[in-house]
């Protein structure tokens, strides 16, 4: 994990407590509601996603949570945006996977 151990404004690291969590059943540790994406950023995980038509990978993008870029599934919950969403010990995140398209396989018979 790398981290920053000493941030200027934000003081030291050490006084956080530590949990654990998957990320495609993958055990993952971060700091008590920290951000997800901040956890699987300091974990070396970029790719929070794929696209849903194309599957190109996605991460995150603006960090504030206006882009929806980082959309995860946390507890079976989809759409949950990892750059606004606290951690907490035990929590169970997926990446979005590409998904069907029906409406392009629709307008394919319809030239």
């Amino acid at each position: 994990m790398t981290r920053i151990e000493n941030h200027p404004i934000l003081g030291k690291l050490g006084s956080k407590k530590a949990v654990t969590f998957t990320f495609d059943n993958q055990a993952i540790r971060g700091f008590e509601n920290e951000p997800i994406a901040a956890a699987l950023l300091a974990n070396g995980i970029r790719t929070l996603r794929n696209h849903e038509e194309t599957a190109k990978p996605r991460g995150i993008y603006c960090n504030i949570g206006h882009c929806f870029e980082c959309r995860v599934t946390v507890n079976g919950i989809q759409g949950k945006r990892a750059c606004l969403t606290p951690i907490k010990e035990g929590m169970v995140v997926q990446s979005g996977k590409q998904l069907a398209s029906p409406v392009r396989d629709w307008s394919a018979n319809h030239v």
